[in-house]
């Protein structure tokens, strides 16, 4: 049985509207559908609904990050919203992302630790799709993170076609290389981040390419130069460490130079990785 109150005739209850509505609901928008003022704290107080903040109700149990974002005044964006798709990012979203608009206000709330954005733009209710966090990552996080985090949703179906004109669209003409270069196979941000610093030193790069012998690997230049890049989560371990040796072996016999660097060298110490690079194309350009 519907508790009263939650229900009118011929209506949702207020519970079942929220959650057609999304989850959360704002209460001038409930109050358009029937519910009144005092409807909507009867029900808060029972536990039916919950107030998130002063007119905005949501039906329980929302996410943690969600509930602090609409409590701080806006909404989940930028890094927090990619880290929910599982887009690879340079660093990960340690606290919500909060989009409170342009000229928005944070609202006080228990344990505050919110990185508040201010973009322009209409404030949606609860998270940002992926097109705009993609698009507020990159004012937040820079353009070398927004290339690995775009080339990782396209790699994981996020972004058709239709959307990546958009974001293209939406972004300054200097940034809009980065769209145009950008590429569906990358397997890991590392791969992303190491094409797009070879780029700007004027290397040319094979992606993706298969070797009989070998197998797949990540780049290969000046026709005979292996690059590796091996993300953490993929290269723990004795067993994956002996086959990347077998490959590397079986490269060598074929007249390939294999150069290989993992997580902390590619984000932490590009410099060595740089130097490695160039020094391995002068040899096998001889």
């Amino acid at each position: 049985m519907l508790p009263r109150g939650d229900t009118m005739m011929g209506m949702l209850s207020a519970r079942d509207t929220i959650t057609r509505l999304g989850g959360l609901a704002r209460g001038g928008r409930l109050q358009q559908l029937g519910f009144t003022r005092s409807q909507l704290s009867r029900l808060v107080r029972r536990g039916h609904i919950e107030r998130v903040r002063d007119g905005v109700f949501a039906v329980p149990p929302l996410d943690a990050d969600t509930r602090i974002a609409v409590a701080h005044g806006g909404a989940l964006c930028c890094a927090s919203v990619l880290q929910r798709r599982h887009v690879w990012l340079l660093a990960p979203a340690t606290v919500p992302h909060v989009w409170l608009g342009h000229g928005g206000h944070p609202r006080p709330h228990p344990e505050c630790a919110c990185v508040s954005h201010y973009f322009r733009g209409q404030v949606p209710l609860g998270r940002t799709g992926i097109e705009t966090a993609l698009l507020q990552y990159r004012v937040c996080a820079g353009d070398e993170a927004f290339f690995a985090a775009f080339e990782s949703a396209w790699r994981n179906r996020l972004i058709d076609r239709a959307a990546r004109s958009r974001i293209r669209a939406r972004l300054p003409e200097t940034a809009r290389w980065l769209v145009d270069l950008a590429r569906p196979d990358a397997d890991s941000g590392l791969e992303s981040l190491l094409r797009l610093r070879l780029h700007f030193l004027g290397i040319r790069l094979e992606c993706q390419v298969v070797i009989t012998g070998v197998g797949r690997v990540d780049f290969v230049a000046g026709g005979r130069l292996i690059i590796e890049a091996d993300g953490k989560e993929n290269h723990d371990g004795t067993t994956m460490r002996h086959k990347d040796l077998m490959r590397d072996a079986a490269a060598s016999r074929l007249g390939y130079e294999t150069v290989r660097f993992d997580y902390a060298q590619i984000v932490h110490d590009w410099p060595t990785v740089q130097a490695a690079i160039l020094a391995a194309l002068r040899r096998v350009r001889g």
